[in-house]
């Protein structure tokens, strides 16, 4: 007896339900790692997959899992990457925006176009120990090795991905455009004029951090604020300098660790006034 699921209404449900595990009542849950990883590492490689092969025999049901795989981890990135040449950057809410819009119009593209097929011809998932282990011992042995290789391979990469290695402890620190994006920064100024950049600090420090962010120009502090991170939590602020003098000046954005005198990042700027 052989079972179909509906393919395309489960991933839509799926994405549906990521993004609602990003609110703030399921931060830091299983739950919101688990939708998380399944619509970066799956979700928009099945979609895409679905939309380009509609047809029962245009690939088989293995081989779509496979490539699932695949473009979803080259999806990902490129959808990353064109952010950052538009006004919204390369930020987590733009970001799963994207990737859940690119699901998503896959997932309608594949259903329009199934749906244009007679119904011998539609591609159905389907759930079948005779289908799956059909054709010669060889045909079975491959599929069967090609399933634990599957499984084996995305139990290793969520592994990687949800278990980092405790000796890696570090702290992103970095800044933006105003735009969120690694470009536009302000470093043509009038003299006395303001200039406005995003400082971003990330916590890989396995522990609960105190921070210190200050902007300093030619050797005098005009911003400063101290923070406090915990292990894996994002800070994210807008950051306002002054060109203090005519001339081309160094601005500095520092990064201390509280109760440490020295910096511990440090990121500049030259500007032009």
């Amino acid at each position: 007896m052989k079972k179909v699921l509906p393919d395309l209404e489960i991933a839509l449900v799926l994405v549906l339900l990521t993004l609602v595990s990003m609110t703030e009542a399921l931060a830091q849950t299983p739950v919101r790692t688990a939708l998380g990883l399944l619509l970066t590492l799956f979700l928009p490689g099945y979609a895409l997959i679905a939309a380009l092969f509609p047809k029962r025999k245009d690939i088989g049901g293995i081989e779509r899992i496979a490539l699932s795989f695949g473009l979803s981890i080259a999806v990902t990135p490129l959808l990353g990457l064109a952010l950052n040449y538009t006004p919204f950057g390369i930020r987590p809410e733009p970001v799963l925006a994207a990737v859940s819009g690119f699901t998503i119009l896959c997932i309608a593209t594949a259903y329009v176009r199934r749906s244009r097929l007679p119904r011998d011809e539609r591609f159905v998932a389907e759930i079948a120990s005779r289908q799956l282990l059909s054709g010669t011992k060889v045909d079975k042995a491959l599929t069967v090795t090609l399933v634990c290789a599957i499984l084996l391979s995305v139990a290793a990469l969520v592994y990687v991905i949800v278990t980092p290695k405790q000796g890696e402890k570090f702290t992103e620190f970095y800044i933006l455009g105003p735009n969120g994006k690694a470009d536009g920064y302000p470093t043509s100024l009038k003299a006395g004029g303001n200039g406005t950049v995003i400082v971003g600090v990330v916590n890989h420090e396995y522990d609960t951090v105190g921070y210190r962010v200050a902007v300093s120009a030619k050797g005098s502090i005009q911003k400063e604020k101290g923070i406090v991170l915990a292990h894996n939590q994002t800070y994210q602020e807008n950051y306002t300098f002054t060109a203090a003098w005519n001339g081309t000046q160094k601005v500095e954005f520092l990064l201390y660790r509280e109760n440490v005198s020295e910096p511990y990042r440090s990121l500049h700027l030259w500007v032009t006034a």
